[in-house]
């Protein structure tokens, strides 16, 4: 008898403790997630460097003392295909008033992102986030993400996903972020 008390005394003992880990493993999650992600207005736009599809590194810091539209996008993304154009019109004008367009590509591969800048006639910078290493440190989920970056580097506003967002709409916005 008391070889079977052993046993069960053993296996709570096992769950007991996987719980505890698994309890553990999900406060950790959390608490870092939270850290890492979930950026919010009034935040400091986290740091980062990624090649242009010409090849010149940009660096978000870079462009400190001037606005920056980040733009978070793909190939295959509708509402995207949609923006472009407007962000491409106003980006010759916008340039010169201090704001800077960077559009950061999400994955896939160079030759459809060289046929989707030529389709639309793109002359921002187009960058690719190979890794997703600036996507989760923006913590992107939807496509498209526009984040609003003021010249103090601070995000000034987050628009997410499928909004349909017009040549207004990125006037408006750009017009917040000039310096």
């Amino acid at each position: 008898m008391s070889q079977i008390k052993k046993r069960r005394f053993i296996m709570r003992a096992s769950i007991l403790l996987v719980l505890i880990v698994l309890v553990a493993y999900s406060l950790y999650a959390n608490i870092t997630k939270h850290q890492d992600g979930n950026l919010a207005v009034g935040d400091k736009a986290p740091n980062f460097v990624l090649t242009d599809m010409n090849g010149k590194k940009q660096q978000l810091s870079d462009y400190k003392g001037k606005g920056v539209l980040l733009n978070f996008w793909g190939t295959w993304c509708q509402p995207c295909k949609q923006e472009m154009p407007a962000m491409n019109e106003l980006y010759k004008e916008y340039q010169n008033r201090g704001v800077q367009i960077l559009a950061v590509h999400v994955v896939n591969t160079t030759f459809l992102v060289r046929q989707f800048i030529q389709q639309y006639h793109l002359s921002f910078p187009v960058l690719i986030d190979r890794n997703k290493d600036v996507q989760h440190a923006y913590n992107i989920a939807p496509l498209p993400t526009t984040i609003l970056i003021g010249p103090d580097g601070r995000i000034k506003n987050i628009v997410v996903g499928n909004q349909h967002l017009t040549k207004n709409d990125f006037k408006q916005m750009m017009d917040v972020i000039k310096p």
